[in-house]
């Protein structure tokens, strides 16, 4: 199992810690591109890959994501098929 399948399998396991830099190795792994357009983003990101938005905010002060964007994001991906 290689680095990308093991944090697939880790994702869909819902995890509580799982940060925004993980998830940004993750996205870019399947080929997304981040997008951070204009000075009034703020910490707001979108990833996108053939159509297929994900929008994040950066979170801050903490370093995880909270549950329900992990929620989303595997609800997204595997929607999609690309997980």
């Amino acid at each position: 199992m290689g680095k990308l399948d093991k944090m697939i399998a880790w994702l869909r396991s819902n995890p509580k810690d799982f940060t925004f830099e993980e998830m940004k190795s993750l996205l870019e792994a399947l080929e997304f591109k981040m997008s951070n357009q204009g000075k009034t983003s703020g910490s707001r990101v979108r990833f996108i890959k053939d159509g297929v938005p994900i929008i994040l905010h950066k979170p801050h002060p903490r370093k995880e994501l909270l549950e329900y964007q992990v929620k989303q994001i595997i609800e997204t991906l595997e929607g999609e098929n690309l997980i």
